[in-house]
């Protein structure tokens, strides 16, 4: 498992964006919605 800091940079160099949202490490079962809302944004991304 890469360290936070870590995957970070590597991210930020692929020129990605990151999303954070505040949860536990099942963060698609307490935020569903939050969860499909960024995987459809993704999804739709060029």
């Amino acid at each position: 498992m890469l360290n936070e800091p870590l995957q970070r940079r590597m991210a930020e160099r692929a020129g990605m964006t990151i999303a954070e949202s505040a949860g536990s490490h099942a963060v698609y079962v307490s935020h569903p919605k939050e969860v499909a809302d960024l995987i459809e944004t993704a999804a739709s991304a060029k």
